[in-house]
């Protein structure tokens, strides 16, 4: 219980709108109450007043009490939909964004310890499960609070023994109920929150491996696997809702009981002193008060999801990054860079190979340097250590010989660009996926971007209003990376970080997207790590890199000269592409 502490502090934001929601829910079961009782006695004085009392009874205003009852009870409730899922929505965004906060500085050498779709789940669905704390918990238990009060009082202006009976009862119910579901229902809870997180997981893992999975199956159907996990998801769900069918079961006995009590406590004080009407009133106030307690009997039900979800987010919140920027800013030109990299080693785990071995290379400002290598060498590893998403183990990383280390964030992110291999498109306008590499620039800017890379086809129709992304206009690959080169000029940096800009492209793509990126950079530091050869002859330094260290490094020239791996590289593409 204690790991929803936080989350409580977090709602404090949103409180008086969370007070609103449990007034006009109290105010909801009020209407309700009010409602079933006066036409209880309404209906039960005009049989008693009959014909005879046609004209001396007042059938005016308790009708009116009815319908203004009835009209309450419906404004209300829409009222408090509204309001507490409005104050309910917006404490989940804040808390999206306050997780997401906490996650940014983590990613990606603080959250390598969980599996993407662990994470996936910790932030979507255990972050929709704390709402049942407020919807399903808080809410209920005032609201049924404040009725148990109300009624318990109300009543004991007709019969104080029978009010007695009936607040005893639905206190009992209120402060028995809950701790006794939660315990029931504490296993089946945390069954529910580890079977969701484990399909999550599974299926996440299962389609971004759904190509490998088609073609080559594995041993074990995998269908199969997350069938059973299914199967036993649905199973636990099924248990909590015996669980919660029991509870109704206990109420609507308790229900029929106290009316029974009523009676009984009624026939030894002087029933005949109390008129039919108000018996009836009696009995209705007790079936509508106890609707109430619905809600209340498995308030606690859910209670062990919700504090397994909380839990798991502290896990997040508690978590230190690795990666840590100074507070105070460098004094620095960003007009140009030279990048320096020595003896730096690296390993994603303490006990794992070295990613990195002693590697030393040296960028000279406007200087374009080309990184060859074949897969797992280590080529991407030091893309991730340029940006500081980890650190190096030892070695070190200068930028205009200041340590990388001694750049506050803004600024390292304000000194690099990374075109990355995989290019982002996001279901939002041109001018908004363009704004995402410089949030102030103008329309003018934006077009001069899209014209210099050769996408001013996308400012046809609807212009930088074009919608991207799912059900708007689709991108081609090519096209996909002239976006991202547009960007990378929009954000302005001295030093471009290029990861395979030339991956999945047709050959004449891969040409026209080369003498791009050579005139768009002449003025940049550029570090580009490919394995396609494509126009590499233009770059001024070339380095061959192997289990995490350079093997050769000069112009293509010189390495074609020496005729050892770059030549052979080069030989054997040469042979497999034709050219």
């Amino acid at each position: 219980m204690k790991a929803l502490f936080p989350f409580l502090a977090l709602w404090r934001r949103h409180r008086w709108q969370l007070v609103l929601g449990v007034l006009l829910a109290t105010i909801t079961l009020l209407a309700s109450v009010g409602l079933l009782s006066l036409s209880g006695w309404f209906l039960a004085a005009s049989a008693m007043a009959g014909s005879a009392g046609i004209y001396t009874f007042n059938y005016m205003l308790p009708a009116a009490g009815v319908r203004g009852s009835a009209i309450l009870r419906t404004v209300a409730r829409y009222l408090e939909r509204l309001v507490s899922h409005d104050a309910t929505f917006k404490v989940l965004k804040h808390l999206r964004v306050t997780i997401f906060s906490k996650i940014y500085p983590l990613a990606p050498a603080g959250t390598h310890q969980f599996r993407q779709g662990d994470l996936l789940n910790r932030f979507v669905g255990d972050v929709e499960t704390l709402d049942h704390l407020y919807l399903r918990v808080i809410s209920p238990m005032v609201g049924a609070l404040l009725v148990t009060l109300v009624v318990g009082v109300g009543l004991s202006y007709i019969n104080h023994h029978a009010a007695l009976v009936v607040a005893g009862v639905m206190f009992g119910v209120i402060l028995l109920f809950p701790p006794l579901f939660y315990r029931v229902g504490k296993p089946a809870g945390e069954q529910i929150a580890a079977l969701s997180s484990a399909y999550r997981q599974q299926l996440t893992t299962h389609l971004s491996a759904m190509s490998e999975l088609l073609l080559f199956p594995p041993q074990h159907d995998w269908r199969t696997e997350l069938g059973l996990t299914e199967k036993k998801w649905l199973a636990t769900q099924a248990r909590q809702q015996n669980l919660n069918a029991l509870a109704q079961s206990m109420i609507i006995l308790l229900t029929g009981l106290t009316i029974v009590a009523v009676f009984i406590i009624m026939s030894r004080h002087q029933l005949a002193q109390i008129a039919t009407a108000d018996s009836a009133l009696l009995v209705f106030c007790v079936l509508a008060a106890f609707e109430s307690l619905g809600p209340v009997a498995t308030a606690f039900l859910h209670l062990s999801e919700v504090s397994i979800a909380a839990d798991r987010l502290n896990q997040l919140f508690t978590q230190q990054p690795t990666v840590t920027f100074p507070a105070k800013p460098l004094t620095i030109d960003d007009r140009a860079a030279e990048l320096s990299i020595k003896a730096v080693d690296f390993s994603y785990s303490a006990t794992g190979p070295k990613v990195l071995d002693h590697l030393t290379l040296t960028l000279a400002a406007h200087q374009k340097v080309a990184l060859l290598g074949s897969t797992g060498c280590g080529k991407t590893t030091l893309l991730q250590l340029l940006t500081r998403a980890w650190d190096p183990l030892a070695g070190e990383i200068r930028i205009n010989n200041q340590p990388l280390t001694a750049y506050s964030e803004p600024q390292l992110r304000a000194m690099i660009t990374v075109v990355s291999q995989r290019v982002a498109i996001f279901n939002q306008t041109l001018r908004e996926n363009l704004m995402l590499a410089q949030p102030l620039a103008d329309d003018a800017q934006l077009i001069e971007s899209l014209t210099v890379v050769g996408l001013s086809a996308l400012l046809e129709g609807a212009g930088l209003d074009s919608w991207l992304g799912e059900g708007g206009r689709p991108l081609s690959g090519g096209e996909r990376r002239r976006l991202a080169i547009a960007r990378a000029l929009l954000h302005n940096a001295p030093i471009w970080l290029l990861d395979e800009p030339l991956e999945g492209l047709d050959g004449q793509t891969e040409h026209l997207i080369m003498q791009l990126l050579l005139k768009v950079t002449e003025q940049k530091t550029v570090l580009m790590v490919t394995h396609r050869l494509t126009g590499i002859e233009a770059v001024d330094k070339i380095c061959v890199m192997e289990q995490g260290h350079i093997i050769e490094e000069g112009t293509h020239q010189q390495l074609m000269a020496q005729k050892a791996r770059y030549h052979a590289f080069r030989q054997r593409q040469q042979g497999q592409y034709g050219r």
